[in-house]
């Protein structure tokens, strides 16, 4: 089997070098750094294609000699990427956080014949699944809730944060509305709106707000309440809006002293050398998923807790770990045609396929990334 991955950045060339870990599947990455594929080809059995990943008329041409297509691209190009994989006919397990609506293609994947499983991350990604399969076990869903974050082991002022995923999809999360569903309704809350403390084993307490992750859950789930909220150390929210009032976030030019900035910019260039993660510095991925409703006239509470850290052996991030592999996992699964559903899939789909998703399951767990299942009657 043959799988090219489009884009061998942090989760790109986590993915590449696990799917090259099966003798049976041939790895190619595609990027347009050559120090990137030079590194990956010494880290297992890959090879590598230089290419500008937003031509995608020679992506689409250069992807038909493969199997699978693992998608791995920023996330501004991801609509289009996909976009071209499915009219190239051609199945894929895709990680592209994308602002557009994936489902707006899924009619067109369908006419082609194509499975294509998007935002099969974490978050979204593993959440969604978790509450597609917990749904599903219930009669009647009530409440839907995921907590998430992406924490520094080692807390250092100012900011108590550092940067595991996008600098800039960070900042998104601090500025863009949160949409929310209430009592049936999807509405909008104010971004880091509803901050509350959180207290979770093995970490601790952490404050949690809203921000806007239900992405296709909005639409494809049946349940009164769902909302996501972001983790961070107690303190950071009040920082964050102390910025964001004052205009450091904004993308609207303002003249210094004759000199035309966006205030964004100059944010940018002095926060984000300071949020880097440094080399040898340790993270970890916290997550809760919680899935509430009936059963038999029951009301049970499925409770999905994970705490990932840093692996020391590869130096891999929790993030990528956590990212990567469940989009790895599923690329397997569609390939061998253990998954063949049609269309555009988001992860609570594959989640309501209980082998599936018991399957990607266990392959997490056999990497090391565990989700501890609690099931509560109330």
């Amino acid at each position: 089997m043959r799988a090219i991955v489009l884009g061998g950045g942090l989760v790109g060339g986590v993915m590449a070098k696990d799917l090259a870990k099966d003798r049976n599947i041939e790895v190619t990455v595609c990027d347009r750094d050559e120090a990137v594929l030079n590194r990956l080809a010494t880290q297992g059995p890959i090879k590598g294609i230089r290419a500008d990943l937003s031509d995608f008329d020679s992506m689409k041409t250069r992807v038909q000699d493969y199997d699978i297509v693992v998608g791995a691209v920023p996330g501004f190009m991801g609509f289009e990427m996909l976009r071209t994989v499915i009219d190239a006919g051609k199945n894929i397990s895709d990680i592209s956080f994308c602002p557009e609506n994936h489902l707006e293609l899924d009619g067109f994947a369908k006419e082609k014949g194509v499975t294509a499983v998007v935002d099969c991350g974490v978050a979204p990604g593993m959440s969604n699944m978790i509450i597609g399969y917990a749904s599903s076990l219930l009669d009647e869903t009530e409440r839907c809730l995921i907590l998430v974050g992406g924490l520094p082991v080692v807390r250092e002022w100012p900011y108590e944060y550092k940067i595991v995923f996008s600098a800039i999809d960070v900042i998104e999360e601090y500025t863009r509305p949160s949409r929310l569903v209430e009592y049936g309704k999807l509405v909008e809350r104010p971004a880091l709106s509803d901050l509350e403390l959180i207290t979770l084993p093995g970490v601790g307490t952490l404050e949690a707000f809203n921000t806007d992750g239900l992405r296709s859950l909005a639409y494809t789930m049946k349940a009164p309440f769902m909302k996501e909220k972001t983790l961070r150390f107690p303190g950071h929210v009040e920082r964050m809006r102390m910025l964001r009032e004052t205009g450091f976030f904004s993308t609207e030019p303002v003249n210094v002293k004759g000199v035309t900035i966006k205030p964004i910019d100059l944010t940018a260039s002095l926060m984000f050398p300071v949020w880097k993660l440094k080399e040898g510095e340790r993270e970890f991925t916290v997550m809760r998923i919680e899935v509430e409703g009936k059963k038999d006239g029951k009301r049970l509470l499925y409770t999905y807790d994970l705490l990932d850290y840093f692996d020391d052996e590869t130096k891999t991030t929790s993030m990528a770990r956590c990212t990567g592999f469940p989009c790895a996992v599923m690329a397997r699964q569609i390939a061998s045609g253990k998954f063949d559903r049609k269309g555009v899939i988001p992860p609570e789909y594959v989640g309501q396929n209980h082998a599936v998703f018991k399957t990607v399951m266990e392959e997490l767990k056999n990497r090391g990334v565990i989700y501890k299942e609690t099931v509560t009657e109330l």
